[in-house]
């Protein structure tokens, strides 16, 4: 198997691997934190708001969630008082969202849990490594990008 082909297939299994692992370190966290009303993709999607107001589209393309999942996921998260939604007054269908108090507390921690990860994670990789992997996604992420844009993979080396 050619070289580049081989480590391909080890990026995106590793990819899909580390998402799953991220996903289960957030929710061991929020277990640690006595949330159980949540899961850890609510718990994202509530870091990915942040102190902004935003549609469900905007929240969709930030955070790269699956449409329907984020309605779901939403809809979870004002049910358990973490999100407030607020009608659009020019266009009644348009829902705007934003974190309530319980919602904005609970991303102080998961700031928090973050900066003690990041203080960790300093051990094992150094801040000029990380750039260099998140470069190198970064660059597989435009080349999927204009894969799925376009029909065809890129033929010339991304910059």
């Amino acid at each position: 198997m050619a070289p580049v082909k081989q480590a391909y297939r080890e990026s995106f299994s590793l990819i899909e691997r580390l998402h799953r692992q991220f996903l289960d370190v957030l929710r061991a966290e929020l277990d640690r934190m006595g949330i159980d009303d949540i899961n850890n993709v609510q718990s994202l999607i509530l870091f990915n708001i942040g102190k902004d107001e935003l549609t469900v589209g905007e929240l969709t393309a930030r955070g790269y969630y699956l449409g329907t999942n984020v309605t779901y996921n939403l809809k979870k998260l004002v049910e358990h008082g973490y999100v407030d939604q607020v009608r659009s007054p020019r266009d009644r269908r348009s829902v705007r969202v934003n974190l309530s108090t319980k919602g904005l507390d609970l991303v102080t921690k998961l700031h928090t849990v973050f900066e003690r990860h990041s203080a960790a994670l300093e051990k094992v990789l150094s801040a000029d490594e990380l750039r260099k992997i998140n470069e190198s996604l970064k660059k597989l992420e435009r080349f999927w990008s204009n894969t799925h844009a376009f029909g065809a993979p890129a033929t010339e080396k991304a910059a």
